[in-house]
């Protein structure tokens, strides 16, 4: 075992060697769209927003706890200054790291990570190797050290003494003092030592949560002398996150309402975590997106959250515009979108076999539309808009500002033809500053719009 785990942890190394070629990911929702990622522990170190997230993959014939289950085996970290363009810091931990996981069980759920005296704690759930007779060996939570946020992390020999569950999630308070929430069947809570390592009170399980349905993934955090608890809660078929409040981080708490609904899209669950960036409040997310036929593969997103005046929570609609402001000068996936028309517009992945090739914008009759929020062009006048698109017909577009009353920036004749190809327009009259673009099919019925980007 312990040369294996040396031999992996060396391999671990290289693989942080290498993520010095970062990978670039300019996304709206889901924000990562080179593989699945699920459980987002969304943290700002060093001025910048850092998710730390699981890894849906398929599962190997044989492996993980059952078919047709849950199947990760690492964790990916990413990182951004502006929420849109989302660094790729590459994997940071994997069951073959850790000398006490069942590496047959690919059960690397939920991880949380935490800064304290400019350590770097990264704490995961996972199976125990099971003991001589037993039939498996219960899950531990883990801890792996690192001295910056993107590693690289060096795991504990053991887990947490005293803790049995998943879904870590550590809050320091406002005096230092470290807590640890996770959940098995229900949320607990527990004091942690300075060393962040070990248990300085016996786990208690949080009283006044609901009885009925499954509760998982807590996330616990402070905001104006208030404790927020947060969580996924199974109330009929599907999680929902839910939230209770207290003045003390551990409790007593009292149910306050819902943030996030059921999905509507049936994806079993949903996952989060809670964060203020540059003076906003932010929820990160799980949904199927990639995967919309089976629900264990999940993407990351993230939505602004608003609180009411009396502290309570404004539940979030999820959107595919997601947060952040687009550079006109990028590849604008206008698929995206903040809104479209009631008739005439849909969305549909480019390929349906490689979803990770993402998403194609349709419109189908006349006067059908799409609008696509905060788009910069401070500092800088376009003298053109290129197009990915195609028209067996043939299609005109106009492009307005703002609403669809709002001034005609450009008006793009689309060729006909059967396969992809760039188009170009002129544009006019764009004001050098944040703006919203509105689509309209002036004529044509089969247009496929795949990007958009300004010159």
């Amino acid at each position: 075992m312990t040369n294996l785990f040396r031999s992996c942890r060396f391999l671990t190394l290289i693989g942080f060697v290498l993520a010095i070629h970062l990978q670039m990911l300019n996304a709206q929702n889901p924000i990562i769209g080179d593989q699945f990622s699920a459980d987002p522990s969304a943290r700002v170190f060093n001025g910048r927003m850092y998710v730390f997230s699981s890894h849906d993959i398929k599962a190997p014939e044989g492996k993980g706890l059952r078919p047709e289950w849950f199947c990760m085996e690492d964790y990916y970290v990413y990182s951004s200054e502006n929420l849109v363009d989302w660094t790729n810091h590459g994997m940071i931990l994997s069951q073959y790291d850790v000398p006490w996981v069942d590496s047959a069980t690919y059960s690397m759920w939920a991880p949380d990570c935490i800064e304290k005296d400019g350590k770097y704690y990264f704490y995961f759930p996972a199976n125990k190797i099971k003991e001589e007779g037993a039939k498996w060996g219960g899950f531990g939570i883990g801890v792996a050290v690192a001295d910056s946020p993107e590693g690289p992390y060096v795991a504990q020999a053991e887990p947490i003494k005293g803790i049995h569950g998943i879904d870590p999630n550590v809050f320091i308070d406002k005096d230092g003092q470290a807590y640890i929430y996770y959940s098995l069947g229900q949320i607990f809570v527990a004091k942690l030592k300075d060393n962040m390592l070990e248990l300085d009170s016996e786990p208690q399980a949080i009283a006044n949560l609901p009885e009925k349905g499954m509760k998982e993934g807590p996330w616990l955090f402070e905001r104006e002398g208030l404790y927020y608890l947060t969580l996924p809660h199974v109330e009929n078929e599907t999680e929902r996150l839910e939230y209770a409040i207290a003045d003390n981080p551990m409790g007593p708490f009292k149910m306050a309402g819902v943030i996030m609904d059921e999905s509507p899209s049936g994806c079993w669950t949903n996952h989060h975590s809670i964060v203020e960036y540059q003076d906003q409040w932010y929820l990160f997310y799980h949904h199927n997106d990639y995967s919309p036929n089976f629900d264990k593969n999940r993407s990351v997103r993230v939505d602004s959250l608003f609180f009411n005046s009396d502290g309570t929570i404004r539940k979030v609609s999820p959107t595919l515009r997601g947060v952040g402001i687009s550079k006109a000068y990028n590849t604008i996936e206008i698929d995206r979108y903040s809104a479209i028309s009631d008739k005439g517009t849909e969305i549909a992945f480019i390929n349906s076999s490689d979803t990770f090739k993402g998403w194609k914008t349709l419109m189908s009759e006349k006067g059908a539309w799409l609008r696509y929020d905060r788009v910069d062009f401070s500092g800088q006048k376009p003298g053109k808009i290129k197009l990915r698109v195609q028209a067996p017909s043939g299609a005109v577009i106009e492009l307005r500002e703002n609403s669809l009353q709002g001034p005609i920036l450009s008006k793009i004749k689309v060729p006909s033809g059967d396969t992809w190809q760039a188009v170009e327009a002129g544009v006019k009259n764009i004001k050098s500053e944040i703006i919203d673009l509105v689509f309209v099919l002036k004529k044509g019925s089969q247009l496929e719009i795949d990007w958009v980007q300004f010159e």
